[in-house]
């Protein structure tokens, strides 16, 4: 408690000088309410407004698959690298140790595996969990056009209504069911719905042709999924291209964890993301870290 003895009159109040209001500084985010912001500029860098995320949460209905069978061993190294981790409250709990103090995006649905249809997810994390674990954000898939979509819209829907309650974000993954077309015309219409309900971050894929469209209708942040292993030229390629065309950032898992060199190939990310290098250049410094570990 402050002293009350000497208690003297302020002087300085800067009279004339109109107080000063900072804008937030993340698409379609202004309006949000203060905790709300907070997290989000947890989850992405108030310099470069941009984000690097490493996704390991593919167990949650892939099982043990390669680069994950041990996440303490494998993906674990791979933290002091990322901005952020977007993993289960499984994993978070059993293998990542608080210490490490990287926001968390939280995978929040589930009840589905690689044996059954996919679509069919259900809410899996309450909001008193998320809570509990400090997390920045929630993450659900949506399956628009898809056998389950209704539900996984209803999925979206209440982890918005619950994390608008307390301050806790949304990102809405889009998912794509195996006969379904992956582009532009399907990626805006899935990003632009699930932005429409609420959802403060959405996940999807880069297309090839069309994607600044995608980018341009979404009115909240988009990051790009890494999806399926590529050489890593390539993926700095759809990196670069994704960045430069309005996303604002990547969440990648097996373009990172299944590299030759996956330390590498994130600071090559980073590069990227937030300094603005092109893929050439990326990948120049992806084989020279590549080149240095190995001296090592």
């Amino acid at each position: 408690m402050a002293d009350l003895d000497d208690i003297k009159d302020g002087k300085d109040f800067g009279i004339g000088v109109a107080q000063q209001n900072t804008a937030f500084y993340l698409k379609g985010s202004g309006a949000l309410d203060w905790g709300m912001q907070s997290r989000l500029a947890r989850i992405f860098n108030p310099v470069s407004g941009r984000t690097v995320m490493l996704a390991f949460d593919h167990g949650y209905f892939q099982g043990p698959t390669t680069g994950l069978e041990r996440i303490d061993l494998h993906i674990a190294p791979l933290f002091a690298h990322t901005d952020v981790l977007m993993c289960t409250r499984g994993i978070l709990r059993s293998v990542v140790s608080p210490a490490v103090n990287k926001p968390v995006v939280l995978r929040a649905s589930g009840a589905n595996s690689i044996l059954g249809e996919l679509s069919n997810e259900a809410v899996a994390v309450s909001i008193e969990d998320a809570l509990r674990l400090n997390v920045a954000a929630m993450a659900a898939q949506v399956y628009i056009g898809s056998e389950y979509e209704h539900q996984s819209i209803k999925n979206i829907i209440q982890l918005v209504d619950q994390g608008t309650r307390y301050g806790m974000p949304t990102m809405a993954v889009t998912g794509v069911g195996k006969d379904m077309a992956r582009d532009q015309r399907y990626f805006s219409l899935a990003t632009r719905i699930a932005a429409e309900i609420g959802a403060q971050i959405i996940k999807t894929y880069y297309t090839d042709t069309g994607f600044e469209r995608v980018a341009a209708g979404c009115p909240v942040p988009i990051v790009i999924a890494g999806g399926k292993k590529l050489p890593e030229r390539d993926a700095l390629e759809m990196c670069y291209r994704a960045i430069d065309q309005g996303a604002s950032g990547v969440d990648m898992g097996r373009n990172i964890f299944q590299s030759v060199a996956p330390v590498a190939m994130l600071k090559a990310v980073q590069a990227v993301v937030h300094h603005g290098e092109n893929a050439e250049r990326a990948y120049e410094l992806f084989r020279n870290e590549q080149s240095a570990s190995r001296g090592n």
